[in-house]
Order: C-alpha cells, then structure tokens, then sequence
C-alpha cells in the first residue's frame, strides 16, 4: 500500500529512511550488492589464479547474515591459502599484492562482531591479526630477499587498524541492539504489568460493584415482598393497610431503582452517565430501621456513645453491615422474629450488632445456617454472600466481623467492629433508644 502521509505530518518517513526499511526488508539484496562491488573493484586483476578465490570470498559475504561464523572460518581458510600459494595481483614493475575481494574479510568479521557475542567474535579477531602478519610478509611492498622492515610495519599496521576498526564497528552495533531490546523488552514489561494492574483494579471494582448491588437488590426485595406479603393478608379483612403496603413497596422500589441508576452510572460513565446520589451513610440506619419497622418487623434501635462525622466510605461500610444484617433478619429469622440493632461509638472503635430472637417454627428457613458456607442451596439464598460482604467491607477498615448463633437467648447475632480515627476524648457520652412500636 502506498504511503500518502505529507512531509512534516506524524509517521512520515523521508526518501531515505524509506530505502533503509525497504533494505531492511530483503538483505539479500544489499548482500548481493556488495558481493559484486567487491568483485568489480578488482575486475582488472582477474585472472585465473586469483578468480575462484574472488568468487568464494564474494559468496562468502552472500551469505554472511545466515552463516556469519561459517563463513568468517571460510573466508580466514581462503585468506591463508593465498598467503600461502602467492595468490594475489602481480602489477607490472610492482610485488604481489592481496585481492580486493580480500576487503570481504573484514566486512565478515564486522558482521561476527555485530551478530554474535565477544566470546565468539574476539577469538575471531585475535585469528584474523595472527594472520596479519603473515599477510603483511608476503604482500611486503619490498618483496622477497629485499624486504623493508618499515615497510612491513605499515603494511602490517595497515591490516590490524583495518581489522580492528572493523570489529569495533560490528561491536557498537552489536551493543547497540542489545540495550534497544533490552529497552523494548523493560517497555513490554511495564506494559503487561500495567494491564495486569489494570485487570485487578478492574476485577476489585467489579466485586465492590457486585457487593452494592447484592446489598441494594436483596434488601429492597425483601423489604417489598414482606410488604405484599402483608399486603395479601390484609387486603379483605383491613384494605387501608393493603393500600399502605402497596404505597410502601413503590418508595421502596423507587429507592433500589435510584442506588441502582447511581451503580449503574458509575459503569457507564461518560457525558451520559446520571448525576449521583449521596450514598447512604451511618447516620441513615434510624432510617434503614423505620423502613424494616414499615415493612413489617419488630425492630429496636439503639445508639450508644457520642455519634460523629465519619469517613464517607467506612460510613457507608457501617450503612450497608446493618442492612445486610437486617435482610438475613427479614430472610430467615422466621416470622414474628425481633431485631435489636445497636450502634456503639466507642473512644477508637465503630460496634455494629444486630441481633434477633430467631422465632423460626421447624423446617423454616431459620433452622439454617444463616451466613455460613454450609448452608444448602435453594430457596434460602446465595450461601455465604452475606458475611462474605460483611468482611469484605470490614477487612477494607481493618475491622472484624462475628457472626453465630447466641447461646443463652436464642437466635442469630451480628457483631461488627471498625476502628474510628481518634477525636477529642472529652465529649460526653450520650445514649438514645428507639424502641420496638
């Protein structure tokens, strides 16, 4: 597909930089282009002795990004055959010079340094000045008996800066790549442990999420089938006490239609998303208690120590242990079951009991284990869904939960704890009592 990006816009890429990633793309082709370049560099001092040397140093470079190794020992076994058998350019009135495919070595020994680790190219290198000297021996612009030491030194100087320049090129890439992929591979795991963070943080907000709804849902419904429930008995004998059922499990379907719009908001998000209600707090359990009262139950609220402000989530947290304790009241208590719902303002800590006569005749729900992860499934409920939030909520304040049956009065008791922030130790203790009608 064509690039159509205009100069200067994100992800244009120049001429240049686009023949780099086409060559990229197919190395073969720059391989092959080098390969030629060194046999054309020294087409004139073809002949048949220094030919097939030519052909397999240039083959050599052909295949030098599969076989970098092999063929570096290759081109090294054909540098020494020359060394040795005087094979080389002749010029007239000049010594016997190496070939210029020769140069092919030393773009193999780049390509070692830059594709496999010092343990591999070194050896390689130190190989390659072992053979310089030799080299520089044979090809002694002095030649023969009449050779010149400063001559060879240059000679042989010429071939170790060269081979060495050469290996310290291959060798900067080479660690080049290595801190690009040990960049990329320290990016990619950011990213993934980004995503897992985001996927736990996800998965907390769910189960916070569901907790809500499990609260707001199992309450309300309660609420509102005990409602018709009454609503039922009464409907011939007392019809003005059916149309108050009625008129209380539409506010109190209303009110589980608003919590649930609020949940339902916060997921969708967005301009869309409605305007949130204030969350229930501590201070609205007297409510919470009026509307169990309304709904039927003989319930008791008592408040001991002096109330205080307290933090949005461990208020709701409060809120929501009453509620959740009063729905297993509602559910399996049996009817005719009394409640007594304290809440205790200690100096550091939160106490919330909800506890009930559990009037259940046999076989009823109440003869259950209520909360617990034994309990049987069916009608009853979700085994263990209330306790579970119950602790959830309190393990989140550092607080504890206890739940059983009472052993002298009979039936079920709830006993929560949340430790409070500190406040001034000075103010007077206070207790109020709203008694069962």
């Amino acid at each position: 597909m064509r690039d159509t990006t205009a100069p200067g816009e994100p992800g244009y890429a120049g001429p240049v930089e686009a023949v780099r990633a086409w060559l990229r793309r197919r190395p073969w082709v720059m391989d092959g282009a080098l390969a030629v370049l060194l046999l054309a560099g020294g087409a004139n001092d073809l002949d048949a002795r220094t030919l097939p040397a030519s052909l397999a140093l240039a083959g050599c470079v052909t295949v030098r990004r599969r076989f970098p190794v092999p063929a570096y020992v290759a081109a090294l076994a054909i540098g020494a055959a020359q060394v040795i058998f005087g094979i080389g350019t002749n010029p007239t009135h000049g010594p016997l010079q190496p070939t210029f495919a020769d140069v092919g070595i030393l773009i193999l020994l780049y390509t070692v340094a830059a594709e496999r680790p010092r343990r591999v190219s070194l050896p390689g290198l130190v190989a390659w000045a072992a053979g310089c000297g030799a080299a520089g021996a044979r090809y002694n612009p002095g030649g023969g008996q009449h050779q010149h030491p400063g001559a060879f030194v240059v000679v042989v100087g010429v071939f170790l800066l060269a081979s060495v320049g050469a290996w310290v090129l291959g060798d900067s890439v080479a660690s080049r790549r290595a801190r690009s992929a040990a960049l990329e591979e320290r990016a990619v795991r950011a990213e993934r442990e980004r995503d897992t963070q985001a996927e736990i943080a996800a998965a907390a907000e769910r189960v916070r999420i569901a907790r809500e709804l499990h609260d707001v849902i199992a309450h309300s419904l309660s609420v509102m089938v005990a409602q018709a429930d009454g609503g039922v008995y009464a409907f011939d004998a007392a019809p003005e006490r059916s149309r108050e059922a009625l008129a209380e499990i539409g506010r109190t379907g209303r009110q589980a239609l608003s919590e649930m719009s609020s949940l339902l908001g916060v997921l969708r998000g967005g301009p869309e998303a409605p305007s949130l209600a204030p969350a229930p707090a501590a201070a609205d359990i007297a409510q919470l208690v009026t509307q169990a009262r309304e709904a039927g139950m003989r319930v008791s609220l008592t408040v001991e120590g002096q109330a205080r402000p307290l933090p949005g989530g461990l208020s709701l947290a409060a809120y929501r242990i009453v509620q959740e304790a009063l729905t297993n009241v509602r559910k399996h208590a049996g009817p005719g079951a009394a409640a007594e719902v304290t809440v205790r303002y200690g100096p550091g800590d939160l106490v919330l009991r909800v506890a009930d006569d559990g009037g259940g005749s046999a076989g009823s729900p109440s003869e259950l284990p209520r909360y617990g992860a034994d309990r049987p499934p069916g009608p009853v409920g979700n085994p263990g869904n209330g306790l579970a939030g119950m602790r959830e909520r309190t393990a989140m304040y550092g607080g504890t939960v206890q739940a059983g049956p009472r052993p002298d009065d009979g039936g079920f008791e709830v006993t929560a704890r949340l430790p409070l922030p500190s406040h001034p130790a000075d103010n007077p203790p206070a207790t109020a009592t709203l008694g069962t009608p």
